[in-house]
């Protein structure tokens, strides 16, 4: 699965591990993806989305319409 969001576009971030000796190692900080299905009522359907954890609060605000919509937007096939 493909770390980023579809609704907010949150992709991972890089940085280093630093040990107790202070070397420097790279390391990746990838966002908490989850696959969530939602019924769409307009299209009488399920859709599935890989939202984070921010982007599923962000649809619970705002609903699933105007998130489909949002993404739709964005040029993400749904």
């Amino acid at each position: 699965m493909s770390a980023h969001c579809m609704l907010t576009g949150a992709r991972p971030g890089f940085g280093n591990s630093i040990s107790h000796s202070h070397r420097r190692t790279s390391r990746r900080f990838d966002p908490n993806i989850q696959s969530k299905r939602y019924w769409l009522p307009s299209e009488g359907r399920y859709v599935r989305l890989k939202l984070s954890t921010k982007g599923i609060r962000t649809v619970d605000v705002i609903g699933v319409e105007a998130a489909v919509s949002r993404i739709r937007a964005r040029g993400v096939r749904v």
